[in-house]
């Protein structure tokens, strides 16, 4: 199997843009899956990008997703016009393209005991997604996703041969195709793991069975308590995920308090008997748990990877890394040059959960 091509260009003209792209990659030799990504700012012209690109390519199989920031090897596009693409070979009988708007109930396969890898995107529009993400794995048989929710200004569109949106799509792969995955979560905790002893919807209301507005300041500090505007948009709560053994949680904007009733509103339906912590997000955060998991993930490849695609959250890249796309170059520092395509989403789907502020890597072996 060879190597992924990589492509990508920031050409104001779609035409310029494309050629760019396929003078990269040189000729597609048994490529016969492609991957892409654009901004928004092309949005409006991906039907005509497709249909040029399985014609010159000779590839009938795409898959990806509209972003308003778009990512490849080394090199983060924001506010402009840009395409990234990769072409891959896997084998013919390995992966399957599915649109879940359509048709599902061909990807099951509920005897198979190896497990079924799917990048998926999907219209953050849709309320059900969330359901649809939880129900997939058990109707691939034994599967694991990774992907992201569509972010654009206008056209939440993604691509499964061809353009479609509202729902849940992408690609199945089967044993044949080895991945290793990442996920980077770019927080910190911030004291113990507690219970959530009372809650009605969004608004915690006792916390290890006192007030959960007195224990989230605790937790956070006396400066920060003195003054929680500080607190917005810097700390968060987490929901540690249950038999995670790599301690994954969930991590949910705080969004707004009662001070007079101690309560604690979070952006979450919340229930009552969970775990949860609180945990702050910055720039030095992210970047040691970025550290984290690449080094593991490098220590778990049995072989150098073909390629990859990586897709992170929009609070994260240029806002917690910097700016020149240091993101990017974090990963191409420690894994080298390997081809990687991907886009900054609306939120981040790993296993069967949805995530925000999180970095999901999945390298192809």
């Amino acid at each position: 199997m060879q190597d992924f091509l990589l492509g990508h260009s920031n050409r104001a003209d779609w035409q310029a843009a494309l050629d760019d792209c396929l003078h990269q990659t040189g000729e597609a030799g048994h490529a016969n899956l492609g991957f892409i990504y654009v901004t928004d700012a092309l949005a409006s012209r991906l039907g005509e990008l497709l249909r040029n690109l399985k014609a010159r390519t000779g590839i009938t199989h795409w898959v990806g997703s509209v972003g308003q920031a778009i990512l490849c090897t080394g090199q983060e596009y924001y506010d402009q016009p840009a395409i990234v693409i990769m072409l891959a070979e896997f084998p013919d009988s390995s992966f399957t393209i599915f649109n879940h708007a359509e048709d599902t109930h061909h990807l099951q396969d509920n005897t198979s005991q190896s497990l079924r890898f799917a990048l998926v995107h999907g219209d953050p529009r849709n309320g059900q997604l969330p359901a649809l993400i939880d129900k997939l794995p058990q109707q691939l048989g034994n599967g694991y996703l990774c992907g992201g929710l569509t972010s654009a200004d206008d056209h939440y569109y993604q691509i499964a041969d061809d353009i479609v949106e509202g729902s849940l799509s992408g690609v199945v792969f089967n044993d044949q195709v080895e991945v290793v995955t990442g996920l980077s979560q770019g927080c910190s905790p911030l004291g113990p793991v507690h219970t959530l002893t009372e809650a009605d919807h969004h608004m915690a209301i006792s916390i290890d069975d006192r007030p959960a507005l007195e224990v989230f300041k605790e937790d956070i500090g006396e400066v920060l308590a003195r003054d929680i505007d500080r607190a917005a948009g810097y700390i968060f709560a987490g929901f540690p995920v249950t038999g995670s053994d790599t301690g994954d949680y969930l991590v949910r904007n705080v969004i707004g308090i009662d001070p007079d009733n101690g309560l604690l509103a979070i952006g979450d339906h919340m229930r009552n008997g969970v775990p949860i912590m609180f945990c702050r997000r910055d720039g030095e955060s992210a970047i040691q748990d970025m550290e984290r998991m690449l080094r593991n993930l490098k220590q778990r490849l049995p072989r150098p990877p073909r390629g990859g695609i990586y897709i992170s959250c929009l609070g994260r890249g240029r806002y917690l890394f910097g700016e020149n796309s240091q993101e990017m170059k974090m990963i191409q520092t420690e894994l080298g040059n390997i081809p990687l395509a991907g886009f900054y989403a609306n939120g981040e789907i790993a296993d069967h959960r949805l995530y925000g502020y999180t970095g999901v890597l999945t390298l192809f072996t």
